[in-house]
């Protein structure tokens, strides 16, 4: 098996360095083999996620949003970056950052993981989280999966797209991404939402009312963090397992995150 997981950071927000201790707690626990990060900081002397992959033995890297303007106002900080970020247990051989749509800054972040069963070609994004804006989602979603597309040939894995993608399963952007419910962007292209393979009356939901960081927000509980796996080659290479909802509860007091974290496991003959 190879595990793969999901998380939104929420940058540098509420009790970030508390927060960023409970994160560590949460990455040790559960030890992905490979981690997709949103909202990760970068102040100029730390990256959140370098210093997550140094504490635990990580390979890492990051990408900037090239448009941090709009974060930094939030907090009144000009010089703290954020990005989207790969943790891996296996060398990065390779990555690629492209731009999406809007003026927000989104990207999406491809990284080529020498597994030690072979190549996996692994993504990260964080989708536009302006309430209605459905249809800039779908534009960004197009831009993705082209970006899936392009750099999946040839590894021993199916593409695995990790991320905050701030739309529930039933819109239009999730089901142009999956490529079930109407005809992909390009040709051939099917990527399967994991938590298809979760447990009965699972519901998926990482963005939770409970969390007081959500509460405040007053918006309701939500399915909007997702790992998609295209279709799974010969010999069930990249078939999903399971999938369960991590990090949805306090660390020695504090929530980590205003997300929870996803996590599935995808199957490999050769590792049993």
């Amino acid at each position: 098996m190879v595990q793969v997981m999901t998380w939104n950071l929420w940058w540098r927000f509420g009790e970030w360095e508390r927060r960023r201790d409970a994160i560590l707690r949460v990455l040790d626990g559960t030890r992905p083999d490979v981690c997709g990060l949103q909202e990760v900081w970068d102040d100029g002397d730390q990256n959140l996620a370098g210093w997550l992959a140094g504490e635990l033995g990580y390979h890492w890297t990051y990408a900037p949003s090239p448009a941090p303007q709009a974060w930094q106002r939030r907090i009144g900080a000009w010089d703290i970056g954020i990005g989207n970020a790969v943790l891996s247990r296996w060398p990065i051989v390779e990555t690629a950052v492209v731009d999406l749509a809007g003026e927000d800054g989104r990207i999406a972040l491809f990284a080529s993981i020498d597994s030690e069963s072979g190549s996996l070609p692994f993504f990260t994004t964080q989708l536009t989280s302006t309430v209605g804006a459905s249809s800039d989602r779908c534009e960004q979603v197009a831009t993705v999966c082209r970006f899936v597309a392009d750099r999946s040939a040839g590894f021993r894995y199916p593409p695995v797209l990790t991320g905050d993608l701030n739309a529930e399963p039933e819109s239009d952007e999730m089901r142009l991404l999956g490529g079930h419910y109407t005809a992909p962007v390009v040709p051939g292209l099917v990527l399967v939402d994991a938590w298809r393979y979760a447990d009965d009356g699972a519901t998926g939901v990482t963005w939770q009312r409970r969390n007081p960081y959500v509460a405040v927000t007053m918006e309701p509980n939500a399915r909007i963090d997702y790992v998609h796996v295209g279709l799974p080659l010969s010999g069930g290479v990249g078939c999903i397992k399971s999938v369960v909802v991590v990090a949805d509860g306090p660390v020695d007091g504090v929530w980590p995150s205003d997300h929870a974290a996803v996590v599935a496991e995808i199957g490999d003959p050769s590792l049993g």
